[in-house]
């Protein structure tokens, strides 16, 4: 048996050889291969959409994945902040010399004594104002203070208000309520970086108007570790949308004390960054 082609009008010929070819089944018969072919061209055509949307689709899989994977690299590598050397600089405490005192020749005086009125018997000898020649004889001078000396041709010792030497006092350490930007030991969340973005995964919920609005991005929250590691100052470096910024508050709020962050052995304030991430799936 000859093969058949279904494309062509070959077979229609063959099979209505020598019958009426006025009946409809023989123009019916002559299109069929139109048809066969339109079926075949049309199958072809959606078999090739098919294979197309699938190609897409998997292309933008894989790109979505590989995207997601950088995002999750970078927030982890914006959590380990670099640790810079804090330099720590004393300054050296100079006390001054003392000068060496030179004894001077010092010449006795006695006290001057202003006159009084008083009466005779109640006067002392001591007290008795010197006369004239008294005063030329003697070779003590009138001072305000009785000073005995150590040479005729002395000065007379002044009186002056001397002032104690206050002992040099150290610089005052840091003031306690200072917020270090960086330390030599850095704050950390208990179980390390790992732990804090699953706290965030578990902890987030996403707000109900964000999805609806299909609003998505990073909100990045500031806050301060205390010296005992609790968590004070919260506040948003970087909005996205109100509601979003408002959860991301309330999870960081929410957080246990981490373990605080230290400067020269002590346990200081430090400020923090941490970036919420928010995804529509």
């Amino acid at each position: 048996m000859a093969s058949i082609d279904l494309t062509t009008n070959g077979w229609v010929d063959l099979i209505f050889e020598g019958r009426n070819k006025e009946y409809g089944a023989y123009k019916l018969r002559r299109n069929t291969p139109k048809r066969n072919i339109y079926s075949i061209v049309v199958i072809a055509l959606f078999a090739a959409l098919f294979i197309g949307v699938y190609v897409a689709k998997s292309a933008y899989d894989q790109y979505q994945a590989a995207h997601q994977k950088n995002e999750q690299v970078t927030e982890l590598s914006a959590l380990n902040q670099p640790k810079k050397q804090a330099k720590v600089e004393r300054k050296q405490i100079q006390i001054p010399e003392k000068k060496q005192e030179v004894v001077k020749e010092v010449k006795s005086s006695i006290k001057f004594t202003a006159p009084v009125i008083k009466k005779d018997n109640q006067v002392k000898p001591e007290d008795e104002m010197k006369t004239q020649q008294e005063l030329m004889q003697t070779t003590t001078a009138i001072g305000a203070l009785d000073v005995k000396g150590n040479s005729e041709n002395g000065e007379v010792l002044k009186v002056t208000q001397r002032v104690a030497d206050e002992p040099v006092k150290p610089d005052k350490p840091e003031v306690e309520n200072k917020v270090f930007d960086v330390v030599e030991q850095m704050p950390s969340f208990p179980g390390g970086n790992s732990a804090l973005m699953q706290y965030l995964s578990n902890n987030i919920k996403y707000p109900v108007v964000a999805q609806e609005n299909g609003v998505q991005g990073r909100v990045v929250v500031s806050f301060v570790v205390e010296r005992d590691g609790s968590i004070t100052d919260v506040r948003v470096v970087r909005s996205v949308d109100p509601s979003l910024d408002r959860e991301a508050t309330r999870v960081v709020k929410a957080m246990p004390n981490w373990i605080p962050g230290k400067q020269n052995g002590s346990a200081v304030r430090v400020k923090y960054n941490v970036p919420v991430s928010f995804r529509l799936q």
